[in-house]
């Protein structure tokens, strides 16, 4: 519950924050009549949709398993980073549509300090947001979280975009008298719409591929088979590991080979101390372990999992 908890605070904070930001760029791109102000009012308005669906993805995948989904609501987070990159997408096509009118149809830009007071602002609160959302996010191995913090991260780099166009506005203007820089405006917002691509397409990839049933990272295979080894000579060896990702929930099973003659009750046992030293290992883990006789004659399958003294195993392998 306390994971939960860090989880859906820190995910609120983007929605205030979010919020926040978007009633002031609104107010000020309107003000100022700058485009690439308004495409960061509607980024941040993405964004603020996307700390929605991540505050709603974190509630409903932190429910427990249930008789309809007995593998938990764990890739509800997976679907809203793949929802949150769908929005990216519109945001950047709309903002390339406003760019292009606006260097068609080049407006005055006024009261450039204030454009460039808001986008700080903004490059501060979001760096602020996008850290504490990385940190929980990685932490908790929230992909909802790591997605939301990801649109503001590139709202960071989009606002010092903007910001920096604005102050070569100024300076160009300032620098050369009667002379207008206000393409500059409208060629900031493309290359913001080109950063927000950019962050979606690797969004997209990062959501999608636990939807696959991804694997484990191989670091945390190795600790499942580091914990096997460590109960040898009781295990005798595995093979058949498979692992999948659901969210932050990992799912193992493995065949797992014992002494022939051992007792049905110890076996079990052994299992549950198993499964218990890996979730020790990997917390949250759901192990499912399948006891199997091990008849000393292993196939070319069980030699990479064999847990045997060494001359047993160069044997088995030679035989393989």
């Amino acid at each position: 519950m306390d994971v939960q908890r860090k989880k859906s605070n820190v995910a609120l904070l983007s929605v205030v924050s979010n919020t926040v930001l978007v009633i002031l760029k609104l107010a000020v791109g309107v003000l100022i009549g700058s485009v690439a102000v308004l495409s960061e009012a509607i980024h941040s308005g993405l964004d603020l949709v996307a700390a929605l669906i991540a505050f709603f993805a974190i509630k409903q995948a932190g429910k427990p398993a249930d008789a309809e989904h007995p593998y938990g609501h764990g890739k509800i987070e997976n679907l809203s980073g793949v929802a949150e990159a769908v929005l990216i997408f519109v945001a950047a096509a709309w903002i390339v549509v406003e760019a292009v009118r606006k260097l068609l149809h080049p407006e005055p830009i006024e009261t450039l300090g204030l454009g460039v007071a808001v986008m700080g602002v903004s490059a501060l609160a979001n760096t602020y947001v996008s850290q504490r959302l990385f940190k929980v996010g990685y932490e908790t191995e929230s992909i909802a979280l790591q997605a939301d913090a990801w649109h503001l991260r590139t709202d960071v780099y989009t606002s010092l975009g903007v910001l920096v166009g604005l102050v070569l506005i100024a300076l160009g203007e300032w620098l050369v008298p009667g002379q207008h820089f206000h393409w500059i405006d409208p060629v900031a917002a493309i290359v913001v719409a080109l950063l927000i691509v950019r962050a979606a397409w690797r969004l997209t990839l990062q959501s999608l591929r636990d939807l696959i049933d991804r694997s484990m990272p191989e670091a945390e295979q190795e600790r499942i088979r580091r914990v096997l080894a460590s109960f040898q000579p009781e295990v005798q060896g595995f093979h058949r590991l498979r692992t999948r990702v659901a969210g932050a929930t990992r799912f193992i099973d493995f065949h797992m080979l014992v002494e022939p003659k051992m007792p049905v009750d110890a076996a079990h046992a052994l299992a549950d101390r198993v499964t218990a030293e890996i979730r020790n290992s990997i917390p949250g883990a759901h192990v499912i372990v399948h006891i199997e006789p091990c008849e000393g004659n292993c196939d070319s399958k069980c030699v990479s999992g064999c847990l045997r003294d060494a001359k047993a195993r160069e044997a088995l392998r030679r035989k393989g």
